[in-house]
């Protein structure tokens, strides 16, 4: 067992208890746990989330899941349905262009101000960043390249200093993912590091607007790496998921 899953499994000491009797740093924890398998692929868009099994794996309360699938819908990662619960989101392809189309327009939008902004110690956690991406690539976890991925890029809209378009662009990153895992090509991260790497040292040397414009060719590199395909999904296990 894992240090998560030993968290998810204990309350600590003098945790605040929620409503349903469960304490919030728990709470907080499992939502990581449920949207990083999410975010991480383990979980497929389109899997169903039942409440009670979702509790017994937990340990806790089907209210206290039921708020977790509330919080994680309401970021659009999952999808709650009349009278069916709760299930990973399945984004249409539609949605996918949607998604693509808004981190064109806003992230390449950011490109300048984060030119202005970029320092030395931002410099190094992006290179970080890349570096880790790299490093699972080499390794074939490409559920942990495309999260870091996620990770390089919501951290580059930080540096801008609006913390509003920042959250919008982390969720994006989210759904990004999403879209991935429906119809991305098997074994392509749809991300080419090399890009990133050049976007730093742009970005490093104050070219923001070369930067905006290489931004826009790496997200249309992105999406069109995509092929829309339908497939069924089966129930997850979700013991082997969480607990193995």
């Amino acid at each position: 067992m894992n240090q998560r899953q030993d968290l998810v499994g204990q309350r600590a000491p003098g945790s605040r208890r929620g409503k349903g009797g469960d304490g919030a740093e728990r709470h907080e924890i499992i939502y990581r746990s449920i949207s990083d398998a999410i975010i991480e692929h383990r979980l497929k868009p389109g899997a169903r989330l039942r409440e009670d099994a979702l509790a017994e794996v937990f340990g806790i309360s089907r209210t206290g899941i039921r708020k977790i699938l509330q919080r994680l819908a309401l970021e659009q990662l999952v999808t709650l349905t009349p009278r069916r619960g709760a299930s990973v989101t399945r984004p249409t392809a539609e949605e996918a262009h949607e998604v693509f189309a808004a981190r064109q327009m806003v992230e390449c939008g950011l490109m300048p101000e984060v030119a202005r902004c970029v320092d030395e110690a931002s410099v190094k956690t992006l290179h970080e960043l890349s570096d880790q991406e790299q490093k699972a690539l080499r390794k074939g976890d490409h559920s942990a390249a495309i999260r870091h991925s996620a990770d390089f890029h919501t951290c580059l809209a930080r540096l801008a200093g609006n913390a509003t378009l920042a959250e919008f662009v982390e969720r994006l990153c989210f759904r990004s993912s999403l879209i991935l895992a429906v119809y991305g090509k098997p074994g392509h991260l749809g991300c080419e590091t090399h890009d990133h790497a050049t976007l730093i040292t742009l970005l490093k040397e104050g070219r923001g607007q070369e930067a905006a414009v290489l931004m826009g060719n790496h997200l249309r590199a992105v999406e069109a790496t995509l092929a829309i395909v339908e497939e069924d999904q089966e129930a997850p296990d979700l013991h082997q998921i969480f607990l193995s």
